[in-house]
């Protein structure tokens, strides 16, 4: 079916041609056929690459043609929502009549939440709706289409039960909203559709065929049967088959099971990738190379990240932060770097096909366990996902590398079945905090409504009724315990406590905690380090890094300089590596510093940082609920240290717009030490100050004087 064809508008059309798209691919045509354009509910179910966002932009032009409603699109990562809005953003260039607003929300304290209003379409991540429901947004009862994006994600551990509670609550809405439910190929998507309240769209069809095999002894078995050597050499199976694909003119994607894993095969890869380039392709990776060390600090890492660029390899992975990630996906896409070595985080990322994607290890450290264990069918075949550039190739290819086990591997994960997705919203801490913003969003809801909410999500069509009954009593139970919520004639409500745990976002126990250690901190004045050591040791705190042997003897010490500012005494043995990095950032140590001593990088520090922003601002309201006032400056003041990275004595600094970590304790040296300095010094002194400028000197002072 040509687009065209499609019962739309002719500006619509326009528009579709402008951005790319001339003919439906199969999986778009069945969608038209089943009534996406009509308003009726679909979960499509199929490969990567198939075309599904081209059926959300369908859906979504129908609306804004024909509905007033607004329109949501939900994905459960930052990264992956900002990539689609940019896509979505296009359609405010269509010739409605009318003006169209898009607009993307993802942050927990996001400034963009007072034009969600305003806005035909919004683009959040699932925990962003999710805390919006809890605030009573009034918007969301105008929503008369939501997509939900990698809806196979409702089996997820983390992400799934926020899933699962989204869309009971979005399909339970007075106004019934079409939803649109985007998913991979999963075994159990007739199950899902039918509980979401979707006709079911199921195809595998690919734009670009996808072979799967096993590689063994210098020999890939593929799926079809057909053998084919490859050139073997010291590098080892996984770098031989991805230099084999790149001899060939394609690029490659090697999923490596750890972050230095992936380091070191990048690194045996890079001679010879590095030979096969041309003096074009040499000179612009050496740009980009340079690019990288200029934006970034000299550590290990980016200096080792950097090296290997030259040559057209690359490694990716969560230590590595945000401008190296991005810098790394832009070159490969581009064609510039040909081989990336990455953990598997990156298939649940950003969209970089290749034409080759190799499995170095089917085996992963589960840390619950404490051991490897093998990965699901599913999360290979989301690694298979990747393999086949629509632009570039007529195939893909995704190999295991396998050792003396070809038949069994090819058994279980080319020819297996994925796994079904089974809900995880029983689990301890999602029902604690479901339940807990379920009485908070619904005061005076019974014990048999609450029961009959779950039974509406997908675990209640999952799991027997009484087993759910019985755990929603024993959550009920801790919550009412914890004063959390209030019983009363039959019905529940939430305290005050537990509604601000609610808006939080925290789960309960990290209030519980918070509020413990409230009530036991003194008047005293100082209680850094206590809170710094509460906060990494609660259940949110992301990521936590385990003592290593040699970091017991500075641990020791670090609590030695500080008892003064403990809430309760501390044991080394509960202090994680998290907190001396923590620490360490707030009094300005450099990245460098922090690789090199604790094994720290930047990316991990990036994540810690806001994570810890959140739970100190936590931490503050529920001191306000608490009536320790005494206390709000210290958390205020800690709050500016951990995101600016900076000694308190520079806190009044960083207050002015692009003054932050390093430039604050530039003028700090210049003895200009607070805001009264600033607006003291002349403006041409000020500009010569290193890192300052006349531009900026203008812009403080203007600041300094509105202040």
């Amino acid at each position: 079916m040509k687009v065209s064809e499609l019962n739309l508008p002719k500006p619509a059309i326009e528009f579709l041609h402008k951005i790319g798209y001339e003919e439906l691919y199969p999986t778009q045509e069945d969608s038209v056929k089943a009534g996406v354009l009509e308003g009726k509910s679909i979960l499509v179910s199929a490969s990567t690459a198939s075309g599904k966002t081209l059926i959300a932009i369908l859906a979504m032009i129908n609306h804004l043609l024909n509905k007033k409603g607004k329109i949501v699109y939900l994905n459960p990562l930052r990264a992956l929502s900002a990539e689609k809005f940019s896509e979505f953003q296009k359609l405010e260039s269509m010739d409605l009549g009318r003006k169209i607003r898009a607009q993307i929300s993802t942050g927990d304290l996001d400034n963009a939440d007072k034009n969600l209003e305003r806005s035909d379409i919004i683009v959040l991540t699932n925990e962003k709706m999710d805390s919006l429901i809890r605030h009573g947004a009034e918007w969301i009862n105008e929503i008369s289409l939501v997509i939900v994006d990698e809806v196979h994600l409702l089996g997820d551990q983390d992400r799934g039960p926020t899933l699962e509670i989204i869309l009971t609550k979005l399909k339970l809405l007075q106004q019934k909203p079409q939803i649109l439910a985007l998913s991979a190929t999963v075994t159990n998507a007739k199950e899902i559709s039918s509980w979401i309240g979707c006709d079911l769209i199921e195809n595998t069809w690919r734009p670009v065929p996808l072979w799967e095999g096993v590689y063994d002894g210098g020999t890939v078995k593929m799926q079809n049967g057909k053998k084919f050597k490859v050139e073997t050499s010291m590098r080892g199976p996984s770098v031989d088959l991805g230099i084999d694909s790149i001899k060939n003119g394609g690029q490659t994607i090697l999923f490596a099971e750890t972050r230095a894993r992936s380091a070191t095969l990048a690194a045996k890869a890079a001679d010879v990738v590095g030979k096969n380039l041309d003096e074009d392709e040499k000179n612009e990776l050496d740009k980009i190379s340079q690019q990288i060390l200029e934006a970034n600090e000299h550590t290990d890492l980016v200096k080792n990240l950097a090296m290997l660029v030259k040559k057209g390899v690359a490694f990716h992975h969560a230590g590595l932060n945000q401008k190296c990630r991005e810098a790394i996906e832009s070159e490969f896409r581009n064609g510039k770097i040909k081989l990336l070595a990455s953990t598997p985080t990156l298939a649940a990322g950003v969209n970089l096909p290749a034409r080759r994607v190799i499995i170095s290890n089917i085996n992963r450290y589960d840390a619950k366990i404490g051991a490897n264990k093998p990965i699901s069918v599913l999360e290979y075949k989301q690694l298979c996902g990747r393999a086949g550039r629509p632009q570039y190739d007529k195939f893909g290819e995704a190999i295991i590398v396998g050792n003396s086990n070809s038949d069994e591997l090819l058994d279980y994960y080319v020819n297996g079945t994925p796994e079904p997705i089974l809900s995880k919203l029983t689990d301890d801490r999602a029902l604690r905090t479901h339940v807990l913003s379920l009485v908070s969003t619904s005061p005076g809801i019974k014990k048999d409504e609450i029961i009959d909410f779950f039974a509406e999500t997908l675990a209640g069509s999952q799991i027997r009724k009484p087993t759910i009954k019985f755990k929603i009593q024993i959550t009920l139970d801790y919550l009412e315990l914890e004063d959390l919520i209030k019983e009363k004639g039959g019905r529940f409500i939430a305290t005050d406590f537990g509604k601000k745990t609610s808006m939080l976002y925290i789960d309960p126990l990290t209030a519980v905690s918070f509020r413990k250690a409230l009530q036991k901190t003194s008047k005293r004045k100082n209680h850094t380090f206590g809170f710094l050591h509460l906060i990494t040791n609660c259940e949110d705190f992301f990521p936590k890094f385990s003592l290593r042997n040699k970091d017991y003897e500075t641990i020791s010490t670090l609590l030695e300089n500080h008892l003064s500012e403990f809430i309760e005494p501390i044991s080394e043995y509960e202090c994680s590596r998290s907190l001396l990095a923590i620490h360490a950032w707030i009094n300005e140590s450099s990245e460098i510093f922090l690789s090199d001593n604790l094994g720290i990088e930047s990316g991990d520090m990036h994540r810690m940082v806001e994570t810890s922003d959140w739970l100190v601002y936590s931490l503050y309201e529920l001191a306000k609920l608490e009536s320790r006032d005494d206390i709000l400056d210290e958390l205020n003041i800690l709050r500016q240290r951990i995101s600016y990275g900076i000694k308190e004595e520079l806190a009044e600094l960083v207050k002015i717009r692009g003054i932050g970590r390093i430039r604050s304790r530039i003028l700090y040296k210049n003895r200009i030490k607070n805001l009264h300095d600033l607006s003291k010094i002349p403006i041409k002194d000020l500009a010569k100050i290193d890192k300052i400028g006349s531009s900026l000197a203008e812009n403080i002072k203007a600041q300094i004087q509105k202040v």
